[in-house]
């Protein structure tokens, strides 16, 4: 994240009914950085082009394609004046485009959007293992940090929890950390709130030296010494970005679990965390730090990924149709609906 947020994307999924704590946050944070703000949706009803030309004319094609989108924009915009966006440049853009998160990724790299905002779900475990929830992918694929909104509970100069990893765990990129620090200090400059450092480690692991032997245990003062090592770096981190010693949380203890506990105990509204794209079979057996948290975590948390990840997601979909509204104040009360923009021609 930039130290000045200029464009928001929010990805809105359901038309039906409008995603208001992820737009009122969006609208916080666009007011306190003078950032824009894209409502953006992923039109899942069938695309009238598919059938071109067999069946429809171009004319004919482009009058539907308008036709479904501008009700899509319609709704959106309705969604922004319920939200209070008065003031705030907003556009709304629709897209013929699948699946979801890889639409999302194609139009916040479109538009060098610098946060996507966007809701998220319980899942089951067997949902875990299929990966095919929008939230997960996005995590795993989206370059531009992700805002995901779990906590209806407003910004009031909240505490915004950092979670580094100065020790780089699972080969993590060594400046992910500095990324890290530098996306919260922007967030709670934005939010008029306060930082924290968060690190949670393991104690040194206990071996067996031959199988089915008692394992070795390591001496109390060993222990020690690895303790007061982990904490001495975590300060420096933390020293280094100007949050004091006091603000810092370092806690034996799998992350996620000690981090709902820090995040509870603070009150905290948003935490901080990286994650690093893996391998379907690393996924598997070693998880994801980023995933567990947040299903674990009531407050919001913002993901961001290491400098230079490239998603393996096509930047142009060859079959993706886009309408989008020109960006303007939104308007106080009811207002007509912009026309909806030119799209593309259909493929034939």
């Amino acid at each position: 994240m930039s130290t000045r947020m200029r464009r928001i994307l929010v990805a809105v999924g359901d038309l039906r009914h409008p995603p208001m704590s992820e737009l009122r946050k969006a609208v916080v944070l666009a007011r306190s950085s003078g950032a824009g703000i894209e409502l953006f949706h992923a039109i899942m009803e069938a695309d009238p082009g598919r059938s071109y030309p067999e069946t429809a004319t171009a004319r004919a094609v482009a009058r539907q394609r308008a036709t479904i989108a501008g009700r899509c924009q319609q709704r959106l915009q309705q969604f922004a004046r319920r939200a209070g966006f008065r003031g705030v440049a907003t556009s709304c853009t629709a897209s013929w485009d699948y699946p979801p998160h890889e639409a999302i990724v194609r139009r916040a790299r479109a538009i060098e959007a610098d946060l996507v905002v966007a809701a998220t779900q319980r899942h089951r475990l067997g949902g875990r293992l299929i990966l095919a929830n929008t939230d997960w992918e996005l995590i795993r694929q989206c370059p531009v940090p992700v805002l995901l909104v779990k906590s209806p509970r407003p910004y009031r100069r909240p505490v915004v929890i950092v979670a580094v990893d100065p020790f780089h765990a699972h080969a993590r990129p060594a400046d992910l950390d500095a990324r890290l620090i530098d996306s919260g200090a922007t967030m709670a400059k934005s939010l008029r709130g306060t930082m924290q450092v968060f690190h949670a480690y393991m104690p040194l692991w206990s071996v067996e030296a031959v199988p089915g032997a008692p394992p070795m245990i390591m001496p109390p003062e060993a222990e020690a010494a690895h303790e007061e090592l982990v904490i001495r770096e975590v300060q420096a981190l933390a020293a280094a970005a100007g949050v004091p010693a006091k603000s810092c949380h370092v806690l034996m203890g799998g992350v996620a679990e000690e981090l709902d506990k820090a995040a509870r105990r603070t009150r905290a509204g948003l935490i901080v965390m990286g994650a690093v794209s893996r391998s379907a079979l690393a996924r598997l057996f070693i998880g994801n730090a980023a995933e567990r948290v947040l299903d674990r975590v009531r407050c919001d948390v913002l993901v961001v990924k290491p400098r230079g990840f490239r998603p393996k997601i096509a930047r142009v979909r060859a079959v993706a149709v886009t309408f989008a509204s020109a960006a303007g104040r939104m308007p106080h009360g009811r207002a007509k609906p912009r026309r909806a923009g030119r799209a593309a021609a259909p493929p034939r």
